[in-house]
């Protein structure tokens, strides 16, 4: 008895939970729903790989065991989360729809301090890491203006996207005499970020005035700027702005996921071993391997169980999904 109370005494909140979770089967997902904390928070809480201050979750972590120990009855079940969604019992988990890996953290980071301290930042990534994704959903907070630049933009292009974006009415004259009403409505509201992805496009060994006047504008407006786009975004800046360059205050390249980063994503779902392995490589292969490709194969996934009544997924499944990609 003097062991098992030892025992007892010395076991983590996170051993506990997960403990609790196994013997109830609720999924990690599932539980954060019920506390209303992040998915890739009670994740990286409960594999003992949480980097920032645990005191809040593990409030919730402990109301939750309390709450269970008692044998209360706000425990919520699996089958409790399947009917509040309307799901089926036993029918195929949905997507998590924004699932928050370290690339996305450290891209809402970045745009945070950049519109907080309304400095620069640098942010790359390969094609198909998440980068947009990120951007775009951060561009849904206020006062944040998101261009996505093309070859074909010039800079009148640039200066109608803002004035668009801040309400300002377009006027038709010069480009220096619009960049500093642009300036002038910045310094007067403060607290803007400006994100241009893509911004790789912008800047050649032919023309460097599309990213002129982004610095332009930098310089004298207190305004925040994320230039984001593949990772010869790097070296063009260097090369054809150096002083723009220097004046960075933050850059992050994306890493893409690491293979608990896949897992995590995938749980929930039934998976034999050589299709989770097929998984983790389409999403981590040098050549190849993805964010943007895991997903589509999720996606299509999903598709062919529902459509055939099956919950598990095998490589013949995942085969099946594949014949409906270009790859």
């Amino acid at each position: 008895m003097e062991a098992l109370k030892t025992y007892t005494q010395e076991i983590t909140l996170a051993e506990r939970v997960n403990d609790i979770l196994a013997e109830i089967k609720m999924t990690k997902q599932e539980l954060a729903m019920q506390l209303n904390i992040s998915r890739s928070a009670v994740s990286q809480y409960l594999n003992g790989k949480y980097s920032s201050n645990p005191e809040a979750i593990e409030a919730r972590l402990r109301d939750f065991v309390s709450s269970y120990d008692r044998g209360d009855d706000v425990v919520e079940r699996p089958e409790a989360f399947l009917n509040r969604d309307s799901e089926v019992v036993g029918s195929v988990k949905p997507k998590i729809e924004n699932f928050e890996s370290t690339d996305y953290v450290q891209i809402i980071g970045v745009c945070r301090s950049c519109q907080e301290d309304m400095a620069l930042g640098i942010i790359v990534a390969k094609s198909g890491y998440g980068k947009t994704h990120a951007l775009r959903k951060y561009a849904t907070m206020p006062r944040v203006i998101y261009i996505e630049g093309n070859e074909t933009m010039n800079c009148k292009d640039i200066i109608r996207r803002i004035e668009g974006k801040i309400g300002m009415q377009r006027s038709y004259g010069s480009i220096d005499e619009r960049t500093e009403k642009i300036i002038e409505f910045f310094n007067i509201n403060q607290g803007y970020l400006i994100i241009m992805d893509e911004a790789d496009k912008l800047i050649n060994k032919y023309t460097q005035k599309k990213i002129e006047l982004l610095r332009n504008i930098t310089d004298g407006a207190h305004v925040g700027l994320v230039l984001a786009g593949e990772p010869i975004l790097e070296s063009l800046l260097k090369t054809y702005d150096a002083r723009f360059a220097n004046r960075m205050d933050f850059y992050y390249k994306l890493r893409g996921l690491s293979v608990e980063e896949v897992r995590d994503y995938l749980e929930g779902y039934d998976i034999e071993d050589g299709a989770m392995e097929e998984f983790i490589s389409r999403a981590r292969n040098t050549q190849t391997g993805c964010f943007r490709l895991l997903d589509r194969t999720l996606n299509n996934v999903i598709r062919i169980l529902k459509d055939s009544g099956q919950t598990k997924v095998t490589m013949k499944v995942i085969s099946q999904a594949s014949n409906m990609m270009m790859l």
